[in-house]
């Protein structure tokens, strides 16, 4: 019977189990670079520059004779790694900040609420460029300016699940019993978080990617040499014409990155939907 439901249930969401399982997929095949990609992303060899895919380089070679498939996979390592610093700072402070400010309340919610409604009435990407151009462009400076806009939303996801759940009989019981509010927080409130956060979380993940992305071909993100996907965009732009090669494999990763956590995150609503 449950086998019969879960069936059902992947036919119902078959879009978004193909998107997650694709994501999955590029997110494996970046884990395990070294092995897959043996040829050095950082390797110039200009007789090879601008060939197209062959036996030797399957996805062809850039305009520095670079193995684009070694800095594909490479450069999702990165991005993924940058990605996901910047989800667990995010999570870490928004829920940590939200679940405080929604349990205890009073002038510690106020205060919290209004620096929250501050940082989020800024466009992410004004204040994401603003911060890169005051500090420099690095990585540091990079997860610094995007999990500054990006906890918000976990304040004040958080903060509004609290409200609810803090009022249930069985966090009424716990207090009655002489439950500190550290055991209530982390025995009741946090637990009752994890789906909903959930699912932020992995809509989240795409649209992190795609700001790296995006403030790498700005020339603001992840700085050259190092392989990543915005920048590899960047590079392909004066040979699109006669170099398709470049441009469509790590276009179609960050989609096939984004649309894949898109995806999940709508399979999983659908999953813990009552």
């Amino acid at each position: 019977m449950r086998a019969t439901a879960k069936a059902a249930w992947i036919r119902r969401n078959l879009l978004s189990v193909v998107g997650a399982g694709l994501a999955f997929g590029l997110i494996g095949a970046c884990l395990v670079a070294p092995w897959l990609a043996l040829a050095d992303p950082a390797s110039i060899n200009l007789s090879l520059g601008l060939q197209p895919p062959t036996a030797d380089h399957w996805l062809g070679t850039d305009e520095l004779g670079r193995d684009v498939l070694s800095r594909l996979l490479w450069g999702g390592r990165v991005s993924m790694t940058v990605a996901a610093v910047v989800l667990l700072v995010s999570l870490t402070m928004g829920v940590g900040v939200g679940v405080v400010s929604g349990y205890w309340g009073g002038l510690v919610d106020e205060l919290s609420m209004r620096l929250t409604d501050f940082i989020y009435a800024l466009p992410g990407i004004i204040l994401a460029l603003a911060l890169i151009g005051a500090l420099g462009p690095s990585i540091p400076a990079l997860i610094l300016a995007l999990a500054l806009s990006g906890w918000v939303t976990y304040a004040r996801l958080a903060r509004s699940l609290v409200l609810t759940v803090k009022t249930s009989d069985f966090v009424l019981a716990a207090r009655s019993v002489g439950a500190t509010d550290g055991q209530i927080m982390r025995h009741h409130l946090l637990p009752a978080l994890l789906g909903p956060v959930a699912v932020q979380l992995s809509l989240d993940a795409g649209v992190t990617v795609l700001a790296i992305a995006g403030l790498s071909f700005l020339g603001l993100g992840i700085q050259p040499p190092t392989p990543e996907w915005g920048t590899m965009l960047v590079d392909a732009r004066p040979f699109m014409d006669y170099a398709p090669h470049l441009v469509l494999p790590p276009g179609l990763a960050i989609f096939i990155l984004v649309f894949g956590c898109n995806a999940l995150s709508e399979g999983l609503e659908a999953w813990l939907r009552p």
